[in-house]
This record gives structure tokens, C-alpha cells and sequence, in this order.
């Protein structure tokens, strides 16, 4: 068969090497997909089977169809979907596959047209952002570093994945699998989509930082922006690519397992890269949000002084649960007005942690002076509010202690429950 490359496209000669099989649609934006991926689920999640005989007015039960299938009016591009494939239909078998063996072989084929789209995508994010002298120029080696992170290693891992889908396509045109070669791929993935999606929290910052400090930034990024082959999509839709490509990924799998056929060795192959691709997603989310907590105890570090005794705030295995203000009751000068307490107060600021709380008073708006801390295992409260009917609001006795020695206590009040 013959191998069409990049370079017939009009992409770079650098990257020919790097060719797409000719059954595969190349000038689709995974963007534009991942549009019209979300319309066909929630189209299959209400029970609608998008692209059905009724629709198409003809003799070919089409079923579940891929979402690419949308591509033929928005584009114009060839073969939307597996059975349209000319190799397919002047095959002769089309006939001998049964509505459920169509819609497994179109679910196969939408995995392998996706993982094209999105490198197409990937090119540009590359090429035309990240590579731009232009924009090299702008940005310093730290914040090219943070905006960008580890997308060129994203799409080498990816172009050899599609490479390997391509092979088995062209191998077997009517009766390829797919899932055999997403699981050989899984560590591939993890080792560049985790430290990818990790850096999440720094790509958005330099993103806003950039914004709003470099006058140089928002008129060369809008000068790339503008460029047609971004077909008017924003730099940020192609930075979160690598986020939306692999839960879609897993989505994939599960429509391929879903239709495979009960008890078969496909079957087994298809479940096994489910379950990778599941611990992978789960990975990068624990990942995420262990880097978000990490970041906001290092915001908090610099804002918590402690009198006395040094706390080492920062630790992997703390994480902040909740802050605000309360008010401490004055139990010194507490006094009855007719059927009411009159209570003397002041705020007092609480910082609770997995494993700890912090008590401050405010130095500014946003510093902290700690005068009292304990572990969540050494605290010891109780609900007054029942007892003090005459107070409004809720009023609880917090005491701190420090093994079986009580260290602090404190009457608090908040507005609400």
C-alpha cells in the first residue's frame, strides 16, 4: 500500500519522516474532535445511536459511529469512517460482518483517527508555538520551560504509538485490534504524561503571569494565534490537550471492551489496558493535587510566623483542609444584660490541617503570628451552644494539649454551624 507522508500535506520537511497512514484524515484538529466526541456521548448516554440507517437514508447499519464521522461535513475529509474506507467497501466482506462486529471495528478505527487528530494538534502546539524564534526570544529558559513543559516528549511518545496503530491497520484493514498496542504503550504514557499534567499548576501561572507582566507576550501570541493553521484556536486549547487525550483515551478502550466479545482472549488484552490507562488517570490526578497542596504550604510558609519554637509547616504528607476567622470569647468578662450574655471577643485565626491546628492572630491582612499549635489527635472539644442559649451564633471549648498535659483552651464563637 502506499505510504503517504507529512511532507504531501505541506507540514515541514523535518518531520516526513514522521507519516500518516493514508487511511487516516491528517488536517483535523483534535479540538474540533473532542467538540464533537462530547456531542456523540451525551447523544449515547440519552439513548440516541448518532449516524443511524435513519439518518443516513441508506442500506448500511452504521450503529454506535465514531465521532470523526462529523468530520465529512465540517472538513471535508476523507474516509469519516471505517466502513467508508474504499479497501473496506470494494472488499467484499463488509456483508459477513454482523451490526455488532461494524460498530466494534468503528470503535477500534475512531481510537486510531483520534491519536491522529491529536498529534496533528500537537504539531502546531510544537512547531509553530513552542519552536516560534519569535517567542523564544520573549521568554526566558525557566518560563518557556513552565508554558510548554513536556509536550515535545508528549508527541514523540505519541507519533511512535500512531505509528505502531498505523502498522496494524495497514496490516489487516477489516480485521485489526488496537488494544494490545495501547497496553505495550501504557509506560510510554505515564513516563510523559505524568510529569506533564503535574506541571499544570505552573503552566496556568506562567500562562498569567506572562499576560500580565511581559509587554512583549499577548501581541506575539496573538500575531501565532492569528496564523491560519491554528484555524482560530487559542495557545491554552492546545497546552490542555495531553489532559483531554487521556481520559479520552480510556473512554475508547471501554466502547472497544464493551463491544469485544465475552470470555475472549481480545477481551482480556482490551480489560488490561483499561486497567492501565485507569492507573495512569489516577495517578496524574494524585499527582496534581499532591503538587496543589505542596504549592499552597509553601504560599502559607511565607505568610505563618510562629512565636517561640519553630514549626516546620511544609511536609508532603500535610495538606490544608480549612482556614478562616472565628472569635474568641473573653470568659474573664462575661456578663448578663437582662436575659442576654454580653461577651467580650476578638478574632483569632485557625488554620486546620490533615494533622494539625494552628491558631493566629492577624499581623496584616495576610500575615499570621501562630501562638498556639496541636495535633489533631491531642485537640479535645465541646459543643456550649446548647448550654449558652442567650449567645447567637455557636459557641464551642477548644482545648489544646500536648500528650495528657493541657497546653491552651479557648472559647469560640462562629456565625454559622
Amino acid at each position: 500500500m502506499r505510504k503517504v507522508s507529512i511532507d504531501e500535506d505541506g507540514e515541514s520537511p523535518h518531520s516526513s519522516s514522521k507519516r500518516l497512514s493514508r487511511f487516516l484524515p491528517n488536517l483535523i484538529l483534535y479540538q474540533e474532535y473532542s467538540d464533537v466526541a462530547i456531542n456523540r456521548e451525551i447523544q449515547r448516554q440519552q439513548g440516541a445511536e448518532p449516524g443511524t440507517d435513519e439518518e443516513r437514508g441508506d442500506s448500511v447499519s452504521t450503529g454506535n459511529l465514531s465521532p470523526s464521522s462529523s468530520f465529512r461535513s465540517s472538513r471535508g475529509s476523507a474516509f469519516s469512517l471505517w466502513q467508508d474506507i474504499p479497501d473496506v467497501r470494494s472488499s467484499g466482506q463488509l456483508d459477513n460482518f454482523s451490526n455488532e462486529e461494524r460498530k466494534l471495528q468503528e470503535a477500534k478505527f475512531e481510537l486510531v483517527t483520534s491519536e491522529a487528530s491529536y498529534i496533528r494538534s500537537l504539531s502546531i502546539a510544537v512547531d509553530h508555538f513552542m519552536m516560534s524564534p519569535e517567542l523564544c526570544e520573549c521568554l526566558g529558559t525557566q518560563e518557556r520551560q513552565w508554558l510548554f513543559s513536556k509536550l515535545p516528549d508528549v508527541k514523540e511518545v505519541s507519533e511512535r504509538f500512531l505509528q505502531d496503530l498505523e502498522h496494524r491497520l495497514e496490516g489487516d484493514i477489516l480485521r485489526f485490534d488496537v488494544c494490545d498496542i495501547v497496553l505495550d504503550h501504557c509506560p510510554a504514557l505515564r513516563r510523559v504524561y505524568l510529569p506533564y499534567v503535574t506541571n499544570q499548576a505552573y503552566q496556568e501561572q506562567t500562562y498569567q503571569r506572562l499576560l500580565q507582566e511581559n509587554p512583549r507576550f499577548p501581541g506575539i501570541l496573538a500575531r501565532l494565534e492569528e496564523d491560519p493553521i491554528c484555524q482560530r484556536l487559542p495557545l491554552t486549547s492546545f497546552l490542555i490537550l495531553p489532559f483531554q487525550r487521556i481520559t479520552r483515551l480510556k473512554m475508547l478502550v471501554e466502547n472497544i471492551l464493551k463491544r469485544t466479545t465475552p470470555g475472549s482472549r481480545d477481551e482480556d488484552t482490551a480489560t488490561k489496558a483499561l486497567n492501565e490507562l485507569k492507573k495512569i488517570i489516577k495517578e496524574c490526578n494524585s499527582s496534581v493535587q499532591s503538587m496543589k497542596r505542596m504549592e499552597e504550604l509553601i504560599h502559607l510558609n511565607k505568610k505563618i510566623h510562629f512565636e517561640g519554637k519553630i514549626f516546620p509547616l511544609i511536609s508532603q504528607s500535610r495538606w490544608l483542609v480549612k482556614h478562616g476567622e472565628l472569635l474568641e470569647v473573653d470568659t474573664q468578662n462575661l456578663s448578663i444584660s437582662g436575659s442576654k450574655f454580653k461577651l467580650t471577643t476578638r478574632p483569632v485565626y485557625l488554620h486546620l490541617f490533615n494533622d494539625c491546628l494552628l491558631l493566629s492572630r492577624r499581623k496584616d491582612t495576610w500575615k499570621f503570628m501562630v501562638f498556639v499549635h496541636a495535633k489533631i489527635e491531642d485537640l479535645k472539644v465541646k459543643d456550649l451552644s446548647q448550654k449558652l442559649q442567650g449567645i447567637s451564633g455557636f459557641i464551642f471549648y477548644l482545648q489544646l494539649c500536648e500528650g495528657q498535659q493541657l497546653k491552651h483552651q479557648i472559647l469560640l464563637k462562629s456565625p454559622t454551624e
